[in-house]
This record gives C-alpha cells, structure tokens and sequence, in this order.
C-alpha cells in the first residue's frame, strides 16, 4: 500500500518513459484519470483508457515519443505532498521552464492545466510540474 497515489502515478509514468515502455498500467482512480486527462489534452501522453478489472480498475496510459524516438516528456516533479502542501492563487501560479512545461492543479472546478488555470482566473492545489 503507498501513502500517496498521485507519486506512484508519477513515478509509473516516469519509469515507463526511462525503459521506453509503449504503455504502463496503473491502478484506476478519479484524481490519477483527471491528471491523465490533462497529461493527454497538453500532448504529453498519447492515450489514456480505463480497464475494468474485479477491483478498482486500471488505467492504461499510452507514452508519447518524438518522430525519431526523443522523449516527450522529460520531467514530472510532485509539487504538493502529504506532508506539506502547496496551494496557490489565480495569479501565483508559477510558470515552469519559462512556459515550456506546465502545472498541474487540483480546483474547486476539477483537476486543470495552468493554461486552463489562468483563463479561468482561478488557482488551487499545486499537484506536479511537467515538462
């Protein structure tokens, strides 16, 4: 049993990217499939899909690669942990690698991209950074 899913999902997604997995296969929850979602609609991640399975469900996430097999996703950093979160406002959200990256947030209106964020005017949680 881990004590934080949103690192295992991280780390589930990094590890694949070092070996140069095709797909992982991670255990299915809402949070994990909201950030899977976002990972996805920002061109990070090719695909994401739910199994059905006789517990929880999985989730399948499809790795995204270069047209000559560079990585596309370099970093994924958990920002707020169990033991100390980060929450921020609309206008704190902090720019990752200049604009090339983006962050995750968890708000009163779901799990969005700081893209989303900043249209919205709305800030949250900080969950990870990706670039």
């Amino acid at each position: 049993m881990w004590s934080d899913p949103i690192a295992d999902l991280l780390t589930r997604i990094r590890n694949g990217v070092r070996i140069r997995a095709s797909e992982v296969m991670i255990p299915r929850s809402g949070v994990k499939l909201a950030i899977c979602k976002v990972l996805k609609e920002e061109g990070y991640i090719k695909d994401v899909e739910q199994i059905a399975d006789a517990k929880q469900g999985l989730l399948r996430v499809t790795l995204k690669y270069g047209p000559r097999g560079e990585d596309v996703l370099t970093s994924l950093k958990r920002e707020s942990k169990a033991g100390c979160r980060k929450y921020v406002g609309a206008g704190e959200i902090p720019s990752v690698l200049n604009g090339l990256g983006i962050a995750i947030l968890s708000t009163s209106q779901g799990v969005l991209s700081q893209r989303t964020c900043h249209e919205k005017g709305i800030g949250g949680e900080l969950l990870c950074s990706v670039y």
